[in-house]
């Protein structure tokens, strides 16, 4: 255990110098955050980056194990092999998320209606900003989904209908302008996902699912209308009535049972 030291007058517990795998693994962490490494971009030969950073192989490859781990670089073994950039992404922070809500025993439909207050308030967001070709990509998302309602029957497609309604959530996020809002969102979308698309195919083949698709084409409308009003309050509030349906009727058998640790199984 560290001892403690003195500071100005001040007793606490000795600070660990962070080791040099870990300060090359910020310097690169910082370069590709900054877009100066592009993903896909081929990281310099190992002996070069050893060269460059004075250290000793194990201490470049445990830098590497670093960086991996955050899925920040990708290593390819054998010949023309070596360390590749990749983007972060909204499903390796879903998995940091996941482990958190899953100590504290958090439940999908706890997860769910979070994602609501951040879809509402950014549909209120929307409405104050919206610009016309935001109401065309919108009433488009709309369309699509209308044409696979229509054509439901022996060859409906759960996936192609889940697809098309994500798109517009996503739209909607996307086009409120919070870039925060998108990426919380987002990792909320990643942790209920497999949990949501088994709800999905489950309730698909029911009888009444045809009848909730046209509601809930009708209700997209009807949030694109108040949209272009720029009626902000009431666009807020039909889009987390509308969520909580939703979220209700894919969880009608589940009523907020399962826990997030289920996802992870």
């Amino acid at each position: 255990m560290p001892a403690a030291v003195s500071f100005n007058g001040q007793t606490g517990r000795r600070v660990r110098a962070p080791k040099t795998a870990e300060f090359i693994a910020s310097h690169i962490r910082g370069r590709i955050v900054r877009g100066e490494l592009k993903t896909g971009e081929a990281l310099p030969p190992e002996a070069k980056l050893m060269e460059i950073f004075g250290v000793s192989r194990p201490t470049l490859r445990e830098a590497f194990r670093i960086l991996e781990t955050e899925a920040l670089i990708r290593i390819r073994r054998g010949p023309g092999g070596g360390a590749r950039v990749i983007s972060p992404d909204n499903a390796v922070a879903a998995r940091h998320a996941g482990l958190l809500l899953q100590v504290s025993s958090t439940t999908i439909a706890d997860v769910c209606d979070a994602r609501t207050m951040i879809e509402s308030a950014a549909v209120g967001m929307l409405a104050t900003r919206r610009t016309r070709q935001d109401l065309a990509d919108l009433n488009s998302c709309i369309d699509d989904m209308a044409a696979l309602v229509d054509g439901f029957g022996e060859s409906a497609d759960a996936d192609a209908c889940s697809s098309a309604t994500q798109r517009f959530h996503d739209l909607i996020l996307d086009r409120a302008g919070n870039h925060t809002f998108v990426v919380l969102a987002g990792i909320l979308q990643e942790v209920v996902a497999a949990h949501l698309s088994v709800a999905v195919h489950r309730t698909f083949g029911d009888p009444a699912t045809q009848d909730g698709l046209r509601k809930m084409v009708r209700s997209c409308r009807k949030l694109v209308h108040l949209v272009e009003e720029k009626d902000a309050e009431g666009a807020e509030r039909h889009w987390a009535t509308h969520s909580k349906i939703m979220f209700r009727r894919l969880l009608s058998d589940d009523p907020g049972a399962k826990a997030v640790v289920d996802l992870f199984d």
